[in-house]
């Protein structure tokens, strides 16, 4: 009786993925998000490696795995861009491990929960984001928080799309 316990269950809902996968969507969110602002410029209103992290996370269901992801897309993502290293490191490393643990923890096939989950979470790295910026490293930065609303919220409609898109790549058992 113990092989279905809940151990049991949570392992086979465990997502897997080729490992191509693994490699180009994350360097592709990171090109993309450091590509897109320049062409778009305030109208980017998203941030792609942090939704690439935020979905492995909940579908690895590995608070390991979410760490590291978060860690590297963070670190990637600052080196790409004008901020202080390790800023997105922290906040995607916190990021992926809430992700994963909550994963664990409840049913993210829904997409509904998949999306607040994805909305909370951004909101969450922008606060964690300000706290070290601002905190931390004492830097004046300016910050608007209907902009980090709206960054929310296209977070979440490029979830909506990119989510169900990297389904159909999981690896049936």
């Amino acid at each position: 009786m113990s092989l279905l316990g809940a151990d049991f269950r949570r392992d086979m809902e465990i997502h897997r993925y080729p490992l191509l996968v693994y490699a180009l969507v994350p360097l592709t969110a990171l090109v993309l998000q450091a590509w897109l602002p320049r062409v778009l410029g305030n109208y980017a209103w998203f941030d792609l490696p942090l939704v690439v992290t935020v979905y492995f996370a909940l579908g690895r269901r590995s608070p390991i795995q979410g760490t590291i992801m978060g860690a590297a897309m963070g670190l990637f993502e600052d080196a790409l861009s004008h901020h202080a290293i390790g800023v997105n490191g922290i906040a995607k490393t916190v990021v992926g491990f809430l992700a994963a643990s909550v994963g664990i923890r409840i049913d993210v096939e829904n997409y509904t929960i998949r999306l607040l989950l994805n909305f909370l979470l951004s909101l969450l790295s922008s606060a964690i984001f300000l706290f070290v910026y601002r905190v931390l490293l004492g830097l004046d930065l300016e910050w608007d928080w209907l902009t980090q609303l709206f960054i929310a919220i296209g977070n979440s409609v490029v979830a909506l799309i990119l989510f169900p898109l990297l389904d159909r790549f999981q690896i049936r058992e």
